[in-house]
C-alpha cells in the first residue's frame, strides 16, 4: 500500500510542479518579496501579520471498531483558520519588546483526536474555546554582547535587530511557545510553508509546557556563538494535561529544557546544523500503571488516568534533530526522541519514542524559487504501560479507540508549496497513515489537504 500511495502522491505533486514552471515566471528571481508589504530592516517599529488556512478530508477507512477519542473512519472534512498579527519595537538599542495576538478558528478533522501524530499543527486541541482573539505571546528580548564583532541578520518578527554580536547573550521572559526556540529545523519545522503534521514539524517525544493553545509563560536564556550556541528554559506547566491554565506555583510544577546546537555542515562547503534536546517536567502528572492496577482490582470500570494523578510527579526526555544541506537545491533532515512512558502524556501529543526522516527541494531546479516540495517519514510508539492501558479501554487526551491491537504508527507525508505572488502561497499536502493511534486494526487512512498562507 506505501508504495501505491507513494506513486500517486509523487504524480500529484509532479504534475503541480509542471503546471507551476509555466505560473508567473516572470516573478522568479531574487527580487520576489517575502510578503505582501515590505518591511524596513534596522526600524524601531515591526508589525506584520499571517494568515493560515487548511482544508483538509479523508475517504472511509476501515475500522474494526471506535472509541470516543478514535479518528471518525467515516468521510469527513474539515477547515482551520490561524490568524497571527505580529508587532514588536526596539525600546534600546539591545532591548525589544515583542507583542502578538491569534485567533485560532475552524476546526480540523475528528476534532484533533485519534492520531498521535495528528495532522494539521494549527488545530487548537480544544474545540470549544473558540476563534476568540488571545494573547499569543509577550515578551522581552535583551542582547548582551561579549564581544565587538558584528553579524548582520534579516529581522522578524521575533528577532528585531538587524545586527548582533557574534558572542552574545540572550535573555527573554515572559510569553512565549517552547517550540519558536527549541527543536527548530530549517527544513521541517514551518506548518504554514512545509510540513503540516505534529511529528513531522515538531519531535512528537518532546512533551514541551504549553497550554492548549501550546504557549506558556517563561525564562529563557541563549549563548551564541559563531558555530555553536546553547539555550535553557524555565517555564510554566498546564495544571491538567492539555490544560488551557498554567500553573504558577513553581515548587510544585514547572519545566527545564535544554539545547545544544552545532552549526556545522559534514559536506564541504555545505551548511548543516545539530541539536540535542534535554527536558524535565514536573507536573500533576498520572500513573498509567496505578490507573491500570486500580482496574484489575475492580476499583474502577475503566482505566482513567485522571483519577490516578499526583502533584510533583517528573517526566523527563531526550531528542536529537539535524539539517544538511545536499547542495543548493537540496536538503534533508531528521529527528529523533525518547521520553520515559510511565506517566501520562501532558502537554504535547501521546508518543514516547519517535524518529523521522525528511527531504525538500528548491523551485530552482524548475525555474520557481519560491517553490519548494518537501517528503518526509515518521514512526511513532509508545510504552508498555502505555498500551496496555489502551488496550484495556483507558483514554488518553487525544487517544482512546476502546481497545488496541498495537502498532507503529507510521506516516508518509509530501507537499508542494506554491508561490502565488509575493506574500501569497498555495500548497498541496498529502498524507498516508498506517496504524492510526497505534491501532493495527483501523486504516490505514489516507489525508489530503489544500492550503492558503498569507504574508503581511
Amino acid at each position: 500500500m506505501i508504495p501505491v500511495f507513494c506513486a500517486v502522491s509523487t504524480m500529484i505533486l509532479a504534475t503541480l510542479l509542471c503546471a507551476s514552471t509555466t505560473f508567473a515566471q516572470s516573478q522568479d528571481g531574487p527580487g520576489q518579496a517575502a510578503t505582501i508589504f515590505d518591511h524596513r530592516a534596522g526600524g524601531r517599529l515591526w508589525l506584520s501579520g499571517q494568515l493560515n488556512l487548511i482544508f483538509q478530508w479523508h475517504p472511509p477507512f476501515r475500522a474494526e471498531y471506535s472509541g470516543e477519542n478514535s479518528l471518525n473512519p467515516r468521510r469527513e472534512s474539515a477547515l482551520s483558520r490561524v490568524l497571527t498579527l505580529y508587532a514588536g519595537a526596539r525600546v534600546a538599542k539591545k532591548t525589544e519588546v515583542l507583542f502578538d495576538l491569534e485567533s485560532a478558528g475552524g476546526k480540523g478533522i475528528s476534532d484533533a483526536l485519534g492520531l498521535a501524530g495528528y495532522t494539521n499543527l494549527d488545530v487548537v486541541r480544544n474545540p470549544t474555546l473558540g476563534a476568540k482573539p488571545y494573547l499569543a505571546r509577550l515578551m522581552v528580548r535583551q542582547i548582551i554582547p561579549l564581544g565587538k564583532e558584528q553579524i548582520e541578520v534579516e529581522p522578524d518578527q521575533l528577532h528585531l535587530t538587524p545586527k548582533l554580536p557574534v558572542r552574545r547573550l540572550e535573555v527573554r521572559a515572559g510569553k512565549f511557545s517552547l517550540a519558536d526556540f527549541f527543536d527548530l529545523n530549517s527544513v521541517g519545522s514551518d506548518s504554514h510553508l512545509q510540513f503540516m503534521n505534529w511529528t513531522v514539524d515538531n519531535n512528537g517525544a518532546y512533551d514541551y509546557a504549553a497550554d492548549t493553545r501550546g504557549y506558556t509563560y517563561g525564562v529563557l536564556v541563549e549563548y551564541q556563538d559563531r558555530r555553536w550556541g546553547a539555550r535553557f528554559a524555565e517555564a510554566l506547566m498546564p495544571k491538567v494535561a492539555n490544560g488551557i491554565e498554567l500553573d504558577w506555583d513553581l515548587r510544585r510544577a514547572r519545566a527545564e529544557n535544554l539545547e545544544i546546537e552545532l552549526r556545522r555542515g559534514l559536506l564541504r562547503g555545505r551548511t548543516g546544523a545539530y541539536r540535542l534536546l534535554a527536558f524535565t517536567n514536573h507536573a500533576n502528572m498520572g500513573s498509567y500503571r496505578e490507573a491500570i492496577e486500580a482496574y484489575l482490582a475492580g476499583k474502577e470500570k475503566l482505566p482513567d488516568i485522571e483519577a490516578h494523578r499526583r502533584q510533583g510527579r517528573v517526566k523527563y526526555g531526550f531528542g536529537a534533530n539535524f539539517e544538511q544541506e545536499v547542495n543548493d537545491r537540496v536538503r534533508i533532515f531528521g529527528r529523533w526522541g525518547w521520553n520515559e512512558g510511565r506517566h501520562e502524556s501532558f502537554a504535547y501529543t501521546e508518543v514516547n519514542d519517535t524518529v523521522s526522516l525528511g527531504i525538500d527541494l528548491s523551485g530552482k531546479l524548475w525555474h520557481r524559487s519560491g517553490d519548494k516540495i518537501g517528503a518526509a517519514w515518521v514512526s511513532n510508539g509508545i510504552s508498555e504501560d502505555h498500551r496496555r492501558y489502551l488496550a484495556l479501554g483507558g483514554r488518553g487526551f487525544l487517544l482512546g479507540d476502546g481497545a488496541l491491537n498495537y502498532g507503529r504508527e507510521s506516516i508518509f507525508e509530501s507537499y508542494y508549496t506554491m508561490r502565488l505572488w509575493r506574500g501569497i502561497f498555495g500548497s498541496f499536502d498529502l498524507q498516508h497513515i498506517v496504524n492510526p493511534g497505534y491501532n493495527r486494526d483501523r486504516g490505514p487512512a489516507i489525508v489530503p489537504a489544500l492550503r492558503l498562507h498569507v504574508d503581511f
